[in-house]
């Protein structure tokens, strides 16, 4: 078995199809506070800078997902769901004008998963 460090659910899904078709090559980061709260940010591939102070998560739904590292130390533990709720998001997320907004539920990992977690991809 390998654990996973973030998944979407359906609705999440079916809301970066959509982006996708009207934007190309997407990519998120976990928000650490600052201006958007903590939440996902949504954006085209390339439009935030990604450096030595990120860490990948992985790919959700074919986007890569990236964190803080600073960040990452308070989440290690825990499992990632991206959703999708009514409302507006973030200002600075893709979504943020379609009504819907990027969420992310949270689990700690069962002792099993955290045995059988791939590293986090550093970036640089």
């Amino acid at each position: 078995m390998i654990a996973t460090r973030i998944t979407s659910t359906p609705a999440a899904d079916a809301l970066l199809d959509e982006l996708k078709a009207e934007h190309g090559n997407l990519m998120f980061h976990q928000s650490g506070g600052c201006c958007e709260g903590s939440a996902p940010m949504c954006l085209q591939e390339g439009e935030f800078m990604i450096g030595s102070s990120d860490v990948k998560l992985g790919d959700v739904h074919g986007v890569p997902f990236y964190m803080a590292k600073f960040q990452f130390q308070y989440w290690e533990h825990t499992h990632l769901t991206l959703d999708v709720i009514a409302g507006h998001g973030g200002m600075f997320s893709l979504e943020q004008a379609t009504g819907k907004h990027f969420i992310i539920r949270s689990r700690l990992f069962t002792d099993d998963e955290l045995e059988h977690l791939p590293p986090v991809e550093l970036c640089s």
